[in-house]
C-alpha cells in the first residue's frame, strides 16, 4: 500500500498530530483510517487513547498522563512504516432526506443568482452525488462532506448569520453539510434535513463516521413534518446500505 509522507509535531501536553500531505483526496483519508484501524488493533487501547481522524491528520490523545513526545513520535513514525493493508470496520451510505422549500432554503434564491443555475438544477446536483465524510467537528456531530460537484461551488457568506437553525443544509466552497443544532453559521443553506445528526442521550451520539458517505434525496414539506414526528417518538428509520471501499 502507499505510504505518505507524514510530519508529527506536538499538540499539547496529551496530544500529537500527523498530518499526511494538505490534500482532500479519498485516497489520503483512506490511508489514516488504514492506520487508525492499525493503531486500535496493535498498539494504542481505547480505553487510554482517543484517535481523530480529519482530511489529512490523524490527532492521538492519551488520557492518562503527558506524552513524551520524543520517544513516542519516533514509534509511531516506525509503526507506520510496517502499515500494510487490512480490512476496515464496515462503513456505510446513509441517506439522507432534505426539503428544499424556499422556507427552509433561505439562499437558494441567491445562490440560484451566483451559479446561474435554475433552483430545480441545483436541487438535481446536490441530491445526484455522493459525499465522503472527511471530517466531524466545529459542532457535536458536524459533517465536513467532501465531493461536491465544481458546479455547486459557492463561497461562504460575506456576512455570517447569527443563528441558523439545527439541520440547515449548507454550501460552502468544495464543501456541503447539515447543522446538528442551531449555532452561528456562515454557510449558503439550501435546505434542511428532516433527520437530527447528533443525539447526546445515546449510546453513539452521532450514528456517522469519518470515511462513510452521504446521499441527499429530496422530501416534500409533508414528508419532512412527518420524519419529525416520527423522528420525537423515536420510530424514523434511517436509510443505510453497506460500502466497502
Amino acid at each position: 500500500m502507499t505510504h505518505y509522507p507524514i510530519s508529527i509535531r506536538p499538540f499539547g501536553v496529551h496530544a500529537i498530530l500527523l498530518e499526511w500531505p494538505n490534500e482532500v483526496d479519498e485516497a489520503i483519508l483512506e490511508n489514516i483510517l488504514q492506520f487508525q484501524h492499525h493503531l486500535k488493533v496493535n498498539h494504542l487501547g481505547e480505553e487510554e487513547w482517543e484517535m481523530i481522524p480529519a482530511y489529512n491528520s490523524l490527532t492521538l490523545i492519551y488520557r492518562k498522563a503527558p506524552i513524551r513526545f520524543a520517544e513516542f513520535s519516533e514509534q509511531v513514525k516506525t509503526w507506520y512504516t510496517k502499515l500494510e493493508q487490512t480490512s476496515l470496520p464496515q462503513r456505510f451510505i446513509w441517506k439522507l432526506p432534505v426539503c428544499y422549500d424556499l422556507e427552509f432554503g433561505i439562499d437558494l434564491k441567491s445562490v440560484s443568482e451566483k451559479l446561474g443555475k435554475s433552483i430545480e438544477e441545483i436541487i438535481g446536483q446536490h441530491t445526484s452525488h455522493t459525499y465522503t465524510v472527511y471530517g466531524i467537528g466545529f459542532l457535536p456531530g458536524f459533517m465536513y462532506l467532501g465531493g461536491l460537484p465544481p458546479s455547486l461551488e459557492v463561497p461562504r457568506r460575506e456576512e455570517p448569520r447569527l443563528r441558523v437553525k439545527k439541520g440547515s443544509v449548507g454550501l460552502a466552497g468544495k464543501q456541503t453539510g447539515i447543522y446538528p443544532q442551531d449555532s452561528p453559521g456562515g454557510w449558503n443553506i439550501i435546505g434542511s434535513c428532516s433527520v437530527p445528526m447528533f443525539d447526546p442521550k445515546k449510546k453513539d451520539p452521532c450514528f456517522v463516521n469519518v470515511g462513510d458517505k452521504v446521499q441527499f434525496y429530496s422530501i416534500m414539506r409533508a414528508e419532512y413534518d412527518l420524519h419529525k414526528i416520527e423522528g420525537e417518538v423515536g420510530i424514523y428509520k434511517l436509510e443505510k446500505a453497506k460500502w466497502d471501499a
